[in-house]
């Protein structure tokens, strides 16, 4: 499903002219393709499972926990809109293929956040 996502980032930035599509780089790290997709992928898979472990929480998370998951809700928005549209058979455009790829390091930040946050809560 991501090896679909990078390749239709990439198809869209070369039509378009993308400086770092033209040079063999993808995102905000200027990663090789390869690296990209790789990245994404698991960057989704990161923070579902945050989200999942916030929900499996044995007590009521904190008021902290919750912000930062609502905080990294937000800033995935993009991935998760592509990647439930995907599931669903349905088109992306060029604008949130571009906002997938400049988001997926913040998502990835934010995730991280909140998996600091979740184990100093244990």
């Amino acid at each position: 499903m991501f090896k679909k996502l990078v390749i239709v980032v990439v198809s869209a930035s070369l039509l378009f002219g993308c400086n770092s599509v033209l040079l063999g780089r993808y995102g905000e790290q200027n990663q090789t393709l390869e690296a990209f997709t790789q990245r994404v992928e698991n960057v989704f898979k990161f923070q579902n499972s945050m989200t999942n472990a916030v929900m499996l929480m044995e007590t009521e998370p904190s008021s902290m926990i919750l912000d930062a998951e609502q905080k990294m809700q937000s800033v995935c928005e993009p991935l998760n809109e592509y990647a439930s549209r995907e599931m669903d058979g349905l088109s992306t455009d060029f604008t949130l293929q571009k906002r997938v790829e400049k988001t997926a390091i913040s998502c990835e930040k934010a995730a991280q956040k909140l998996q600091t946050l979740l184990l100093s809560a244990h």
